[in-house]
């Protein structure tokens, strides 16, 4: 089964080069279009130059041969070629190989069309960066969070992060119901989420931060757990309601997916 999965992924990847192969112009690469060419196109020998590899290397690839391609070479396929976001994912995955630029040039800018859209949803909701920086909510989701996301907060001043609220303020604890199970499954999910960013000098500030001012998350994050962001039940206390139970609903914008869009709807 194995071998038949790899088999396949190299049969994709050779198609997939075919296609960005022919709709190239060769002018656009500084390359003579000439009368000589048989197919429109690149030529397989200037596809190899673009991308740094011998030519018998990369004939080999489009082949379907079993001849591997760095994740550099990839890298530098989908940047001279000007793949799009969508396709420059599409190569990296049925390459088998992690793009080492994978969420690190995506900001946490928030369109304004999904902060309105927040306001149009009647159960709390909110959105999150792609290190959990709270980046818009709406009143369901200040109401529910009260003392947190219902704090006023100055021009310029740091968005509030999930993972500093529940580690290091001491509400969390009695606010989240049986917080340190959750609090060991949302180290693991965070772990999961960032995957592809472990070495994000941004990320490693934010884990050191984290891991020096609380043991508890120092602890959970070396047991390397990991788990995919799933919704659920989520019970909180909330010091004027009560005990409130919601299930948890998590969205990522097609066209924005480092950032999350969660909703809470009650029980």
């Amino acid at each position: 089964m194995k071998n038949e999965l790899a088999s396949a992924r190299r049969k994709e990847l050779a198609a997939f080069l075919q296609a960005i192969r022919s709709r190239s112009q060769p002018a656009d690469f500084g390359f003579p279009a000439g009368t000589r060419r048989r197919t429109a196109g690149l030529r397989r020998e200037e596809m190899a130059q673009i991308v740094g590899i011998s030519a018998t290397w990369y004939t080999w690839i489009e082949q379907g041969r079993e001849a591997n391609i760095s994740a550099d070479a990839l890298d530098r396929l989908a940047g001279n070629l000007r793949l799009t976001r969508s396709e420059r994912a599409y190569l990296f995955e049925i390459a088998d190989r992690r793009d080492p630029s994978a969420g690190q040039s995506e900001s946490d800018d928030v369109p304004p069309l999904l902060i309105d859209l927040l306001a149009d949803i009647d159960v709390p909701a909110y959105l999150m960066g792609r290190y959990w920086n709270m980046l818009g909510w709406n009143s369901a989701a200040a109401g529910l969070f009260t003392g947190w996301l219902n704090v006023p907060r100055e021009d310029g001043e740091a968005p509030p992060n999930l993972l500093r609220f529940v580690f290091l303020d001491p509400r969390a604890r009695s606010f989240l119901v049986d917080w340190e199970v959750r609090a060991r499954r949302i180290t693991a999910e965070f772990r999961a989420d960032c995957r592809n960013s472990l070495d994000d000098p941004a990320l490693t500030r934010l884990v050191d931060e984290l891991a020096a001012a609380s043991a508890d998350f120092a602890r959970f994050w070396k047991q390397h757990d990991v788990l995919e962001r799933q919704g659920g039940e989520r019970r909180f206390l909330h010091p004027a309601r009560g005990e409130i139970m919601y299930q948890q609903v998590t969205l990522r914008p097609d066209e924005h997916e480092h950032l999350k869009l969660v909703m809470l709807r009650p029980a």
